[in-house]
């Protein structure tokens, strides 16, 4: 769903804020250079490989700003002098501690005596030429690997091993893994209780003769502490102890830096705070404890924004909202939603009915209503939802309290209400549901809207008291996972696989279950290249009608080609059924590719499936716009 949260209004910048957004490098708007000086340059790479040359060519101030001219001779030959340090960094990363680099503008080194007065000269006839020669010299691995205590200078008894360092004798001396080698010894002794662990110094001595890079790096690990005692500023705009009733570390706690970020992710959950900023304490207290302080700011409490949606096969809309973040000082929020929706065909269920929907909704959230760790939330909604297997008006309601166990497992028990006026195959008539929902939730993965690692499961059982003219007794089971792998440290490679399935227990004619509360599959939220619900069960005149159970699983390859722009070739499977149980006959099958576009406010979706078995009322393709990722 593509969305937008606006600026205040007295913000002068509001659409170029809006513009940056999309723009993973705003700077690139600047107004060109004064006396600009256009050049050419020509980059040689001895060797060939490819890598190199990227690198090379990637680090190049020369190569990647040559479309932006520098201001008169001096500004050209200060890029050409800053190119010696860089394209040298992007040598080191490879692994080449020998190379040589030769840079001439218009002809001279730019360090040379006359070398603005070429560049003046060779300025009239043209661009100015520039050349870049570089010969990367030999590869060179890893030789003698020391992880020394800065104290005693001898070998420490206990930490990561070379290949968890990255710094195993004979493989590829690349300067960026010495960089991460540091980074991940200090964070083994963080891990383990050592707060002050730093490195104290390195020692890396390229061996020419023999073409090794040795590596001596001294570590202090400091002294074992535990948490102390927490401090808050800045809270102010919420109720007193609402920040310290969420801590949950008790003081005595072994210092964990892993257990430090959870809580800062977890007050970040709040919508009322804006930041959150943890300083440990520079030395321990009497009883070896370190004191934390907290920092949080506030968010502007109220905002407005909109969002809209749009598939060839689920139909479009668009949803303007108000909220508020902080109603009652307490971090309660307040959502209002005013929506719109045109399905797009001629519904099968109820032909020639009015393609137009609508959505009055509100949503409030009160923290804390037990204990710090319980919830309540409340959500109601006036509609009326347009499909292919049915239309209804209706109210909807649900009640419910939402416990937290940890910073990845919830759970929520709640009551669920709806009751209006719906139309399908069989006529016009009332459908009242009542039941009470349980929904267990956890979520391991490292980004909301673009996950790269972890699980995401979520589970729902909900006993009916009255389902239609199902009556009571009913069970609804239904359960979510979605699993992600990066295969590497930048996410550029990424599996991702999602499984689905539900079933409702108890009932003893599918028509006894109110249409809204069926199973369905197809669309860009399940089954993509099928129309929206087409993967279901169908009546004797082929329209659809729903089932009493599904299943669906889909499976992407998320590759970013740049740091921008990625590619998604992905498989999806699923079909509704008219048994209790998912019993796997008529299933559905598609395929198809996707674009994505990376903002800073999460990936912007474009798939393009199309179905492998389609029956003679499904279509050909689906195509599907949001902002974020399928799953």
């Amino acid at each position: 769903m593509l969305s937008a949260v606006p600026a205040r209004a007295q913000n002068d910048n509001f659409f170029s804020s809006i513009a940056d957004l999309f723009n993973p490098n705003p700077a690139s708007r600047q107004p060109p250079a004064i006396d600009a000086t256009p050049y050419s340059v020509e980059i040689e790479v001895a060797g060939g490989e490819s890598g190199i040359r990227n690198a090379v060519t990637q680090a190049s101030n020369l190569e990647t700003l040559k479309n932006r001219p520098p201001s008169g001779a001096a500004g050209l030959v200060r890029r050409a002098l800053s190119d010696f340090e860089r394209i040298n960094a992007a040598l080191y990363g490879e692994g080449r501690y020998g190379g040589a680099i030769r840079i001439t503008v218009a002809g001279v080194a730019p360090n040379a005596a006359n070398v603005f007065d070429m560049v003046e000269r060779a300025r009239k006839a043209g661009p100015v030429p520039v050349r870049v020669d570089v010969d990367p010299g030999p590869p060179f691995v890893f030789g003698d690997i020391r992880i020394l205590d800065a104290t005693t200078r001898r070998p420490l008894a206990e930490g990561p091993s070379l290949r968890a360092l990255g710094l195993e004798p004979g493989e590829s001396a690349r300067a960026d893994r010495v960089v991460r080698a540091e980074a991940v010894l200090v964070d083994f002794w963080r891990e383990r209780g050592h707060p002050f662990a730093r490195l104290t110094g390195k020692d890396v001595v390229a061996d020419h003769a023999t073409n090794r890079l040795n590596v001596t790096l001294l570590i202090e690990p400091g002294p074992v502490a535990t948490f102390g005692t927490f401090t808050v500023s800045g809270a102010e705009f919420l109720t007193p102890g609402f920040i310290e009733e969420r801590i949950e570390i008790p003081p005595g706690t072994l210092y964990s830096p892993e257990r430090r970020n959870r809580l800062r992710k977890r007050l970040l959950t709040y919508q009322a705070i804006a930041s959150v900023r943890i300083r440990e304490g520079e030395r321990l207290d009497p009883q070896g404890r370190l004191p934390i302080h907290i920092e949080v700011r506030p968010r502007e409490p109220r905002y407005v924004g909109f969002s809209a949606k749009y598939s060839s096969t689920d139909g479009s809309s668009i949803n303007g909202f108000w909220g508020h973040r902080n109603l009652f000082g307490g971090g309660e929020t307040l959502r209002l939603d005013a929506s719109v929706s045109w399905f797009g065909q001629e519904s099968e269920a109820v032909p020639n009915a009015d393609p137009f929907g609508y959505k009055l909704a509100a949503s409030f959230v009160k923290p804390g209503i037990y204990t710090a760790q319980d919830d309540l939330i409340a959500n109601a909604a006036i509609l009326r939802e347009v499909t292919n297997a049915y239309v209804r008006e209706g109210v909807t309601a649900l009640v419910a309290v939402r416990h937290r166990f940890d910073d990845q497992l919830s759970m929520q028990v709640g009551v669920d209400f709806e009751d209006g006026q719906v139309e399908d195959t069989t006529g016009t008539y009332n459908a009242l549901v009542t039941g009470i929902p349980v929904d267990v939730f956890y979520d391991t993965t490292d980004n909301a809207l673009d996950p790269s690692r972890g699980i995401r499961a979520s589970a729902t059982v909900e006993p009916f008291a009255y389902l239609g003219d199902s009556g009571a007794g009913p069970v609804m089971l239904k359960a979510a996972l979605a699993a992600y792998h990066a295969f590497d440290d930048d996410r550029r490679l990424i599996l991702a696989g999602r499984v689905a399935a539900g079933s409702l227990v108890g009932v003893t004619d599918l028509y006894d279950v109110p249409p809204q509360r069926r199973f369905y599959v197809g669309g860009g939220g399940s089954l993509r290249g099928y129309d929206y619900q087409s993967a279901s069960p169908r009546n004797a005149f082929g329209q659809i009608v729903g089932g009493l159970s599904f299943f669906e699983a889909s499976a992407e390859l998320r590759v970013k080609i740049t740091d921008t722009i990625g590619i998604v070739p992905f498989f999806d499977m699923g079909s509704a059924f008219a048994t209790e149980y998912p019993d796997f006959n008529g299933m559905k099958y598609a395929a198809g590719i996707g674009l994505r576009y990376y903002t800073p406010i999460g990936p912007l979706r474009f798939d393009f499936a199309v179905p492998l078995n389609p029956g003679p009322d499904d279509g050909s393709f689906g195509i599907y716009v949001s902002l974020g990722q399928a799953f």
